[in-house]
């Protein structure tokens, strides 16, 4: 067994300004804790295999999911099923914290979407 944060975690970057920290990156499951500061957003996208929940440790993280805007607070949480376009980012003043759990990891099925609705 081994006790893992932050500070013991694989650390990415994304985006040119957001964190990720792999706290387990096992084959049929990953668990990433990550931050978008303020102004910090990603590409519109989806997985055509991987089941995603987010859960927001700080800040408050949006969220913009198959046409429809998500605002969620701390300790608040969504899932995103296979094959739904989304998008995580961060319109407030502060940075967003979370947690990301994908079932299988998410690192090679990512599709970028076209935006098509308005």
């Amino acid at each position: 067994m081994t006790v893992t944060d932050k500070t013991t975690a694989e650390h990415y970057t994304w985006g040119g300004i957001c964190d990720g920290w792999h706290l387990l990156k096992a084959p049929g499951l990953s668990v990433i804790e990550e931050r978008i500061p303020a102004g910090g957003a990603e590409v519109r996208h989806f997985h055509e295999r991987t089941r995603q929940f987010f859960y927001v440790l700080s800040g408050v993280l949006s969220f913009e999911i198959d046409g429809k805007d998500y605002d969620l607070q701390p300790r608040q949480g969504i899932e995103i099923v296979p094959g739904t376009p989304h998008r995580v980012f961060n319109k407030g003043a502060a940075a967003a914290e979370f947690i990301v759990v994908s079932h299988p990891p998410s690192h090679g099925d990512r599709v970028t979407a076209e935006q098509t609705f308005a």
